[in-house]
């Protein structure tokens, strides 16, 4: 016959230790949270080119998040940047327990409808 195993007592949480979540971890979040942000502007679809790329600094529960985009021209660039700001900053809160006092946005390209080639059109000039 097997005796039950007891349980020591409750362990204080202050000494159970940490949970350390890695920056490349916050940058997919801050990333998947900017092409959200993106994705869901009114009557528009998600903006061609390449997915959102973030870098993620954490200092204690501080994150530093940059976000490179690429986005539509014409179109409202400050608006858009301040809905990505917005969505990073809430996810990042909501998923990781993080602070995120500031995202910087660095917008690599933009794409003029104008010169945007429909699908499956080579993209060399001839």
């Amino acid at each position: 016959m097997s005796t039950p195993k007891t349980t020591a007592p409750g362990v204080d949480p202050a000494d159970r230790g940490a949970t350390r979540i890695a920056d490349r971890v916050v940058a997919k979040i801050a990333a998947q949270a900017a092409r959200e942000a993106l994705a869901t502007r009114p009557g528009r679809p998600a903006a061609p080119g390449a997915a959102p790329h973030a870098t993620v600094t954490v200092h204690h529960d501080i994150a530093r998040v940059r976000i490179s985009l690429e986005l539509d021209y014409p179109s409202d660039l400050a608006a858009q940047c301040a809905a990505v700001r917005s969505q990073v900053a809430r996810r990042v809160e909501e998923c990781a327990s993080m602070s995120v006092p500031e995202v910087d946005i660095d917008v690599e390209h933009l794409h003029s409808a104008h010169t945007r080639l429909p699908a499956g059109r080579d993209r060399r000039l001839r």
